[in-house]
Parts: structure tokens; sequence; C-alpha cells
């Protein structure tokens, strides 16, 4: 759904002056945004799936894990696609607060594309080099996005998320590297043409919402705190009218779900102006694996 067409209608739970910053600079912070009752539940989940995590000696299809994870000192990369593994999860995703900021900049029909937990441990926990997010599940057209939220209170020492304001109008990067392997951020040669002196990083207090465009330049620093993680629950959503282009790379029972209206009966097309990610049927490890240069095993 066009930005236009958005914005014709009223808005649910945002401003009209919020949503208009958002389709200007591809990105919006909203602080305190999650109620405590759902920050509570939230927390509690995911501590039973940190504990859970401490018998994982190496990543699988569900913990991705730093090569320093143990039991004594767990150290987790990502839970991925945290929707399949407690109700919780889904309930906030499918019919919550977000999923009404989703509907205010999607459009009245909205669907559910994937979700995942980055913890960003402390002590070193890695960073996420500049990348967009099209280019690992591209759709028909651009109305996608990623709403994310901040299970604990972000600093700049725990490595809040930056975003380049403005860069979902701009070019959809090649993200393989020199040798033709996909490495899910952009090269070297690119990255002195999209001003990183201008990123802002959405730094907030517990229960804050980060959302950003699916081609909004977007990345993270390493985690330097010496005793506090950085759990990023992120949930991406589509206007029910985009449709990937390509299989989904971490698969679920909720990929497409309808979490708003209904279901679209004709797609809308934009151009898509860039290489096509690598088949991943055979599997998928992670963006943090991937842009470490990690060996690829499939999950």
């Amino acid at each position: 759904m066009t930005p236009e067409k958005v914005l014709a209608r009223a808005p649910k739970i945002l401003t009209q002056s919020e949503r208009e910053s958002y389709f200007a600079t591809g990105y919006l912070l909203k602080e305190r945004f999650v109620s405590d009752a759902w920050l509570a539940r939230l927390r509690e989940v995911t501590m039973r799936m940190i504990d859970e995590s401490r018998d994982c000696n190496a990543s699988n299809d569900k913990f991705d894990v730093e090569k320093e994870h143990g039991a004594a000192v767990p150290k987790l990369r990502r839970l991925t696609q945290p929707v399949e593994h407690d109700p919780a999860y889904w309930q906030f995703a499918a019919n919550s607060m977000i999923t009404d900021l989703a509907e205010d900049l999607l459009g009245p029909n909205v669907k559910f594309h994937h979700s995942k937990l980055n913890f960003k441990w402390f002590g070193g926990g890695e960073e996420v080099k500049w990348h967009q997010d099209i280019q690992f599940w591209p759709h028909t057209n651009f109305s996608v996005l990623t709403i994310g939220l901040y299970l604990d209170d972000v600093d700049d020492e725990t490595g809040p998320m930056g975003v380049i304001p403005g860069s979902h109008k701009g070019e959809i990067f090649d993200q393989y590297g020199g040798d033709d392997q996909w490495i899910g951020c952009l090269n070297g040669s690119d990255l002195g043409k999209i001003g990183l002196d201008k990123a802002v990083y959405l730094k907030g207090p517990a229960g804050s919402v980060t959302v950003h465009h699916c081609r909004t330049l977007h990345g993270s620093r390493r985690n330097n705190h010496p005793s506090k993680s950085r759990p990023l629950l992120l949930n991406a959503f589509s206007s029910a009218d985009a449709l990937p282009i390509t299989p989904n790379p971490t698969p679920s029972r909720y990929n497409g779900a309808i979490v708003r209206g209904e279901a679209a009966r004709h797609a809308e097309f934009d151009p898509y102006p860039a290489r096509l990610p690598p088949d991943w049927s055979a599997g998928y490890s992670s963006i943090f694996a991937l842009q470490q240069e990690e060996e690829a095993k499939a999950v």
C-alpha cells in the first residue's frame, strides 16, 4: 500500500505527524510504548529461553550462539522465530499495540512475515554491520517494515540500533562480497556512499520500540557493557498486497498470516532493482554468521 493511501486513513495509535515522519525518514522511535504487563510477560518467557539454551552446544535452528556460549555463561546471539517457541511471542506479534502500529504504517490489511530475538550479549556482543533488509526477503512492493522492542534499557554502551535517515528512498545495495558470496551487509566500496556521519542511534528505556522501513540502512555496534545484554525482539510485517518473491529463509507456521484486515486479492508492484538473495532452501545460518564470514552451515 502506498504512503499516500496509508496517510489518507485515520491513524489508530500514532499521530499523523509521526506517520509522516516515518515515511520521510524511514524510521520511528517510540519510547516506553509497550505496556509494563506485556514487558513483564515477554521478559519472563525470554528468561526461560535463555535457560533452555544452556544445554545448547552449537548453533541450531532455534538458538544462534557465540563461540564462547556455555551452560555457566550463555552467550546467545539470536532466538530464531520466537513465535514458534512460546505463545506469548505470537500473541504479542498478532494482537497488541505493535500490531496497531503496523496497521498505522502499512494500511488496514497487514501480514506477518517473521520474528527474531537478537540478544547482543554483554562483554562484546557482536556488531550488526550496515545492511538493508529487503535483499534478504524481496517482496513485490516496499510496504514492508520491522518493529523492534527493547526488553531492557538501551544506551550508547549496549549497542543501540543505528539508522541512516532517508536511505529508504535511495539505492538498494548489493550485499554480496568480492568473491560473489552473500555476506548480508554492504561491502567496503559502498560504505563510503551512505553518509555514516548522518547515522541516528535509537536509544531508549525498556518498552521502547523502533520501526524501520525494509530499505532503510541500519546496523549496530558491539555491546561493550560489562554485565548488561541488549535483547531486541523484532517482528516484520507487510501490507497484505506485498507478496514475497523468494521463500522465507526461516520458515514458520505463521509466515504470511493475516494479523489485521483481510488477505489481498491483488498484488501491488514496485520495481526491485537489486540482486536476489541466494537459494537458502538447503538451510540458513544467521546474519551474524554470514557477516562474520563464519562457515555457512545448514540448520
